[in-house]
């Protein structure tokens, strides 16, 4: 089973409005084989917890102007250090860097098909390791 072309279009969407934002290493999984709750999963991260704020606002906002999709759950915004987004057919996870490196959602899912993404989305790939460098390696909280 591959992700339906529903959950092709969410995610596309999703990646574009946190490439727009400015995330880090937007990457997408098809995890339907694996999974059967969820189609896909979309990963994102960001230096401070502002800014992932700002990117789960702005991929809510856009899935639900242009197409009309809700949540039907967002966990995690009291701390802003890795909000969920569940829309069923995706899951998308937006985390502090610090939290992105701890957990390693990428080592879970590895072996499950990229899903291609706008060229927007595949630019921001090594962004974290960059602003690393800039800031002197660490990534504190700089909200």
């Amino acid at each position: 089973m591959t992700a339906t072309d529903r959950s092709i279009e969410l995610i596309n969407a999703a990646a574009q409005a946190a490439a727009d934002r400015l995330a880090h290493d937007i990457i997408a999984y098809d995890v339907s084989d694996v999974l059967s709750i969820t189609d896909a999963f979309l990963l994102a991260s960001a230096p401070n917890d502002r800014q992932v704020k700002s990117i789960v606002d702005e991929i809510e906002e856009r899935l639900q102007k242009e197409l009309g999709a809700k949540p039907v759950r967002r966990e995690g915004d009291r701390d802003a250090r890795w909000i969920l987004l569940d829309y069923v057919d995706i899951v998308i996870h937006v985390q502090h860097s610090e939290e992105r490196v701890f957990y390693a959602l990428e080592r879970l899912w590895k072996d499950c098909p990229e899903i291609a993404l706008p060229e927007d989305a595949l630019k921001t790939r090594g962004k974290a390791e960059e602003h690393a460098q800039l800031n002197g390696g660490t990534e504190g909280d700089q909200s």
